[in-house]
C-alpha cells in the first residue's frame, strides 16, 4: 500500500466507550511496561543471587540516577502524545506528522546533551545519593556502559508517544514489550553464562535499547506514516508547542527522582542492608503498580482528543473512570502484597534489617500509592487540558514539602520504617489536592468550550 493510499488515521477516542478506551490503552500499555519492569526485577534478582550486598546496593543506587534520564524522556513523550493526539482530533494529520518529526529531533538532543554533561560526573551524583565502598564502585560501572545509550531509549519512547497519540496501543505496547523480552533472554547469559556480573546485566540494557528504538521506528513510520522527514527549520518552529508541554511535564516527573533521592540518601545513613532493601522495594513496586503508570500514559491521548473535538463531557468521564481504577487496583494490589512479603523476601534472600524493611513496605508502605496513582492521573489532566504549571507545582509540592520534613522527621523518630510512613502522609496530602483542583480544572475548560461555542453560534446568525 503506498502511502498516499493509506488509510487516514480517525480520532477514535471521541466515540464508544470511555471507559473500553481506556481500559484497552492501559492494559495494552501495562503489558509492555509491566514487561521492562519484571526484567529490571529479574536483574537485580540476579545480582542478588550474587551473594554480595554490594552488588545490589550498588545497582539500586546506579537505578536512581538513570531514573533522572527516564523522567526527562516521559516529559517529551508526554508533549509528543499530547500535541499529536490534539491535531489528530483537529484532524489536521500534515500536523501530526511533523510534530512527530520535531518531537523525535528534540527527545534525541536533550538526551544527548545530559548524557554527555551526566558521565564525566557520575562519580559525584553516585556520593551525592550516598554511594561509598563497593558499591560505589559497582553503581560507577554500570552507569559507565549504560548511559551512553539513552539517546536510544529517548528516540523509542518518542515514537511510542506517537503510537499512542494515534490509539495504536498494541504497537506501542511492543516498543517496550520486545525490548523486555530480548532482556529477558540476554541478562542471565551475560550474568552467568558469561560471569560478567554487573556488567552483564549493564550490557543487556543496552541491548534492549536498541530494539526499543527499532520496534518504535517500525510501527510509528513504516505502518503509520506518521513521523514526517525531521527538518531544523520545522523543528524550531514546534519548539513552543512541543517545550509549552514538555518543559513543566519534564519538571514534573523530575520531582519524582529528587523525592526517592532524598529518600535513599536519608536511608543510606542506617547502612547497606537498608540501602539494599530501597533497592528491593525500588523494584517491586514498578512491577506491581505499573498499571497506574500505564493509566497515567494512556489518559493523555484520550483527553487530548476529546478536547480536541470539544467535548467536555468525555473528558469529565475520562477523568472519572480513571480515578476509579486507581483506587480499585491499588486496593487489590496492597492486600496481595501484604500475603506475598515472605516471598518477595524468601527470592531475594533478605535477611535482618533488609528482611524487616521489606516487610513493612508490604504491609503499609503501598498505601502511598494510592495517592501516588491519583496524582498520576490528575497530571494527566493538567498536562493536556492547558494546565501544565499545575503537574509541576504539584509534583514538586509533594517532592519536597510532602517529602523533605515527613521523611526526615519520620526517619528520626522511627528510623528507616518512619520514614516511609513520612512518605504515605505527604503523598496523601498532595494526592486529595490534585484530584480536586483536576476537577476544577475540568469545569474551567468547559466553560471556555461552551463560551467559544455560543460565540461561534452568534456569529454565524445571518
Amino acid at each position: 500500500m503506498t502511502v498516499q493510499n493509506r488509510p487516514r488515521p480517525r480520532a477514535v477516542f471521541t466515540e464508544g466507550s470511555i471507559l473500553r478506551h481506556v481500559l484497552v490503552m492501559t492494559v495494552t500499555g501495562s503489558i509492555g511496561l509491566v514487561a521492562i519492569f519484571v526484567v529490571d526485577f529479574l536483574s537485580l534478582l540476579y545480582i542478588s543471587w550474587l551473594g554480595d550486598p554490594n552488588l545490589t546496593a550498588g545497582v539500586g543506587f546506579a537505578t536512581q540516577i538513570l531514573f533522572f534520564f527516564l523522567s526527562l524522556n516521559i516529559g517529551l513523550t508526554i508533549a509528543i502524545g499530547a500535541t499529536v493526539g490534539r491535531a489528530l482530533g483537529q484532524g489536521d494529520r500534515n500536523k501530526a506528522r511533523r510534530l512527530s518529526a520535531s518531537g523525535l529531533v528534540h527527545s534525541c538532543i536533550l538526551s544527548a546533551l545530559v548524557t554527555a554533561l551526566a558521565i564525566p560526573w557520575r562519580g559525584d551524583l553516585l556520593m551525592l545519593l550516598g554511594a561509598k565502598g563497593e558499591a560505589l564502585a559497582v553503581a560507577d560501572t554500570f552507569l559507565l556502559i549504560t548511559l551512553p545509550s539513552n539517546v536510544l531509549l529517548a528516540a523509542g519512547m518518542a515514537f511510542s508517544g506517537v503510537l499512542r497519540a494515534v490509539g495504536d496501543a498494541k504497537r506501542a505496547m511492543y516498543v517496550t514489550l520486545f525490548g523486555a523480552v530480548a532482556t529477558a533472554f540476554t541478562d542471565p547469559i551475560l550474568i552467568f553464562g558469561l560471569g560478567l556480573g554487573v556488567k552483564g546485566a549493564a550490557y543487556a540494557t543496552v541491548i534492549s535499547r536498541f530494539i526499543i528504538m527499532a520496534v518504535g521506528f517500525w510501527g510509528s513510520v513504516n505502518k503509520h506514516d506518521l513521523v514526517a522527514k525531521p527538518h531544523a527549520r520545522t523543528a524550531w518552529h514546534d519548539v513552543g508547542p512541543l517545550f509549552g508541554i514538555a518543559g513543566p511535564a519534564i519538571l514534573t516527573n523530575l520531582a519524582a527522582p529528587v523525592a526517592t533521592s532524598y529518600m535513599l540518601a536519608v536511608f543510606a545513613t542506617f547502612g547497606e542492608p537498608i540501602v539494599a532493601a530501597f533497592a528491593i522495594i525500588d523494584r517491586v513496586t514498578p512491577v506491581a503498580f505499573g498499571f497506574l503508570y500505564a493509566l497515567s500514559g494512556s489518559v493523555g491521548p484520550i483527553m487530548a482528543q476529546n478536547y480536541g473535538a470539544r467535548n467536555m463531557t468525555r473528558v469529565r468521564r475520562t477523568l472519572s473512570d480513571c480515578f476509579g481504577l486507581t483506587i480499585v487496583y491499588t486496593l487489590t494490589v496492597w492486600v496481595l502484597l501484604y500475603f506475598a512479603a515472605p516471598s518477595i523476601n524468601m527470592i531475594f534472600n533478605s535477611h535482618g534489617e533488609t528482611a524487616d524493611l521489606v516487610t513493612f513496605f508490604c504491609h503499609f508502605g503501598a498505601a502511598a500509592w494510592l495517592f501516588l496513582g491519583l496524582i498520576f492521573v490528575a497530571n494527566a489532566a493538567f498536562n493536556n487540558l492547558g494546565f501544565p504549571l499545575f503537574s509541576t507545582l504539584f509534583n514538586w509540592g509533594r517532592a519536597t514539602l510532602g517529602t523533605i520534613p515527613f521523611v526526615t522527621y519520620g526517619a528520626l523518630q522511627a528510623g528507616p520504617q518512619g520514614g516511609l510512613m513520612g512518605m504515605i502522609a505527604g503523598a496523601a496530602l498532595f494526592g486529595i489536592l490534585a484530584v480536586s483542583t483536576a476537577y476544577w480544572a475540568v469545569r474551567r475548560m468547559a466553560k471556555r468550550v461552551e463560551a467559544a461555542a455560543n460565540t461561534e453560534s452568534w456569529l454565524g446568525q445571518p
